[in-house]
């Protein structure tokens, strides 16, 4: 299970260009980082930054190697291929997206 602690909303200031097999870029904003105690890895969910507040967004997971800022960068992303680990960034990105929606409702 991951440890909710550590979950780091995005910023403003926080994007990542991925580029895809095809060599096309698309600048991605990140929503928020957070560590695993289970799997020993920092992970990151990301939007990509041309969707508007109002759209419904597809959100990309990846494992990641922090800089040394504790940060994210593109270099250092690493897909998730665990079905396990995946229910684990899942049932995080679902708390998190229910702890926001809560904090609207207030």
């Amino acid at each position: 299970m991951a440890n909710n602690e550590h979950v780091t909303p995005g910023d403003d200031n926080q994007q990542i260009t991925l580029i895809d097999e095809k060599d096309n870029e698309e600048l991605y904003q990140v929503l928020f980082t957070f560590d695993s105690e289970d799997y020993g890895k920092s992970y990151v969910l990301l939007y990509p930054a041309s969707e508007s507040d109002n759209q419904e967004v597809e959100i990309q997971a990846f494992s990641f190697t922090p800089d040394a800022n504790g940060d994210a960068s593109s270099g250092d992303l690493f897909p998730i291929e665990d079905d396990e680990e995946w229910d684990m960034v899942e049932e995080v990105l679902n708390t998190f997206l229910a702890d926001d929606d809560s904090n609207l409702q207030d």
